[in-house]
């Protein structure tokens, strides 16, 4: 039986950072459970927020022989401790590296801008830095969300911690169901046709 798939959404709990940048990854998890109509649930010793579903040709939460098993994971944890939470659900559902999706905030694309790739380096993202450091490898999908750099002088803490712009907010939105779009595309095809739909 082929390994299930796993989407984490990387980001930090609580409601003081829900609306962040460094917390995109969330709302495209939130995204794809809501295409799926199936809230999160906090298994017991998972340290994660969890959604149990399936991909069909018929989109997210969809049936049919050509159904592929897919988990949405949200970790409790925070961002530099994302990965205990990740390998804890890789080893429950028996999940492959190779079938791990992580969603993330990036610096070093502007705003509107997506990059799908597998393996490389962290960038400084500390929640690749633990999911590498947990699984024992990098070798796993990157779905990247750019951010942008933040202006003038702002530092980058700062920046991918401080609430979206209610300015930015729609456009966000539209950003936030793109890449869940890219996340359905690579779950469904390959790296190759999802590079050259999405990448910018």
């Amino acid at each position: 039986m082929a390994s299930p798939w796993l989407v984490v959404g990387l980001g930090n709990p609580g409601p003081t950072y829900a609306s962040t940048r460094h917390n995109v990854g969330f709302m495209v998890a939130d995204e794809l459970a809501g295409r799926a109509r199936a809230p999160f649930a906090a298994p017991r010793g998972m340290r994660a927020d969890v959604v149990e579903t399936r991909l069909a040709a018929s989109g997210m939460g969809g049936v049919g022989a050509d159904a592929q098993r897919v988990i949405l994971l949200k970790p409790r944890t925070f961002m530099n401790d994302s990965g205990a939470a990740v390998a804890k659900a890789c080893a429950f559902f028996k999940i492959d590296p190779d079938h791990v999706i992580a969603v993330h905030d990036e610096l070093d694309l502007d705003f509107g801008r997506l990059r799908a790739k597998k393996g490389g380096g962290d960038n400084g993202h500390n929640g690749l830095k633990s999911m590498r450091a947990h699984l024992g490898t990098g070798d796993f999908y990157r779905i990247r969300f750019g951010i942008g750099r933040p202006p003038g002088r702002q530092q980058a803490a700062d920046y991918v911690l401080a609430p979206i712009p209610a300015s930015l907010r729609e456009d966000y939105a539209v950003e936030v169901s793109r890449n869940a779009d890219a996340v359905e595309a690579l779950i469904s095809g390959d790296l190759a046709a999802v590079q050259n739909r999405f990448n910018s």
